[in-house]
């Protein structure tokens, strides 16, 4: 099942982020492996949709993270 959420942070050193899920609930963390397109890298409020898998006795990370389409492009609109 996909869930939704947008990027709280991400560490380009680590190569280790955390996305805070839409419908609440604490954030997660994934690394730049778990990422579709790993040529770019995520930026704070962008939205992806993810997977989650248990890891570490039970704890929650996101896994399988791709960027919504359209997303971080409302700037591009042009007025006519």
């Amino acid at each position: 099942m996909t869930h939704y959420g947008k990027i709280k942070s991400y560490e380009t050193g680590k190569g280790s982020g955390m996305i805070t899920p839409d419908k609440g609930g604490d954030a997660l963390p994934f690394n730049k492996s778990d990422l579709q397109q790993q040529a770019q890298e995520p930026r704070a409020d962008q939205r992806y949709g993810y997977d989650t898998r248990q890891i570490d006795g039970g704890k929650a990370h996101a896994t399988n993270l791709q960027m919504e389409q359209g997303a971080g492009d409302s700037g591009a609109k042009q007025q006519g």
